[in-house]
């Protein structure tokens, strides 16, 4: 009896490729340009708009870091590197302080990795504070707003609570002198302790050359229905199972293990990126935390991502219409995903995949070396000067102070 409803699901499959084939789906769709003001915002030029002070510090905080361990170039946290780059080559860069309208600490906080090349967050916190500490000495910026006028990119899984387990995250919180700064993290989840209003939420690092060299002939057609690469558990971090992706990878592997709508596995082929292009949905879920690579991957390949991770704020939010290009999935729907997305009308389809055509919206996904206009570099710089001119209220009055040095867990204060 099982045999028959998998071949009654596989034609059910076949009829709705077929159905979807015959409004021509494919990977060569015409491109659509983002309606309203979403677009406008996403081909903004930011040159003109702000002056960045980048501080120089010494090469402990970044470049000796890099040194030791160049694997920090190619992981998903890359971002906090790249933007430096970009940052004092750029033509928003300025050598005199009294005239810039941000100011940006190049610190590589993510840079310290395991064997395995996963970073560790232990000593984010001191460093952080160290390179603080050393910019409210030597220059008189940060004591004039105690670092409201500065960003810091801080691309760690929950940010600038600096841990990657939320429940542990959580009970830190962003870091003390970090609160009135702007974050720039990949980091993004509505009433989370770890988001704080302001920030900008930016996609994580994917290498942009790496992907292009695996593009896949225009005319390929998208014959996989749903596709995913990935673990659904954790067992080695979450031996009791639950607690990892909040549930929601294992009720995708749970419940569609054998479905042949479904090509999914932890098994990471080397055909990856190609996959991708032949797949008409790409499953985005959260893992420890709510962002992952996957998001960046499906923009680029044109495979419509499913985001599956509860309250997410998505990069660039203001820019990207994420809402017309992906598919939401509540974690407690996951056990009807099949049913969700078999149920969205081809035309539907269509649109989306016509929107991910688009250049301007990969563009808007990647840190290019160089960088290009509409990338995410100028994302950045684009919602930094969204928020000029800073109000008076930053500015301290004198002798004013706000944030407190000593506070936080008493490990952060150790000096690093």
């Amino acid at each position: 009896m099982k045999i028959w409803r998998w071949i009654l699901v596989g034609l059910v499959c076949t009829a709705f490729v077929l159905r979807i084939g015959a409004v021509e789906l494919g990977r060569r769709q015409p491109t659509e340009r983002i309606s309203g003001s979403a677009g406008d915002v996403l081909e903004d030029d930011p040159v003109g708009r702000l002056k960045v002070f980048v501080y120089e510090l010494p090469s402990k905080y970044n470049k000796k870091i890099l040194q030791k361990d160049s694997r920090c170039l190619t992981h998903m946290f890359a971002a906090e590197i790249f933007m430096h780059r970009f940052l004092l080559s750029s033509p928003v860069r300025t050598l005199n302080p009294e005239e810039a309208d941000w100011f940006y600490t190049p610190v590589y906080t993510t840079c310290d990795l395991t064997p395995n090349g996963l970073p560790l967050p232990f000593k984010s916190p001191r460093m952080m504070r160290s390179a603080i500490q050393l910019i409210s000495s030597n220059w008189p910026y940060w004591n004039r707003t105690e670092g409201a006028d500065h960003f810091f990119v801080v691309p760690h899984d929950f940010g600038a609570c600096f841990h990657y387990q939320e429940a542990k995250a959580i009970e830190r919180g962003i870091l003390p002198l970090l609160q009135r700064a702007t974050l720039v993290q990949t980091f993004g989840q509505r009433n989370h302790v770890c988001l704080k209003e302001g920030s900008i939420t930016v996609p994580p690092y994917a290498p942009p050359q790496k992907m292009q060299t695996h593009l896949i002939p225009e005319k390929t057609p998208r014959s996989i229905f749903v596709y995913f690469r990935g673990l659904f558990y954790d067992v080695g971090n979450d031996p009791e199972g639950g607690y990892y992706a909040r549930g929601a990878r294992a009720a995708v592997w749970e419940n569609f293990k054998d479905n042949p709508l479904f090509d999914i596995s932890t098994e990471h082929p080397t055909t990856y990126y190609e996959d991708m292009q032949r797949a008409v949905f790409c499953l985005c879920p959260l893992g420890w935390a709510p962002w992952s690579p996957r998001l960046v991957e499906a923009v680029i390949f044109g495979c419509i991502p499913v985001i599956i991770a509860d309250d997410i704020v998505l990069p660039f939010a203001d820019a990207i219409p994420w809402e017309e290009i992906g598919v939401f999935v509540d974690e407690k729907d996951v056990p009807n995903l099949d049913t969700i997305l078999t149920s969205i009308p081809p035309e539907v389809i269509l649109r989306k995949q016509r929107l991910l055509a688009n250049p301007s919206m990969k563009q808007a996904m990647l840190f290019p070396q160089p960088a290009q206009p509409g990338d995410a570099f100028h994302q950045v710089l684009n919602g930094l000067a969204r928020k000029l001119p800073h109000d008076r209220s930053i500015y301290l009055k004198p002798g004013e102070k706000i944030l407190n040095w000593t506070a936080g867990p008493v490990g952060d204060l150790k000096p690093w």
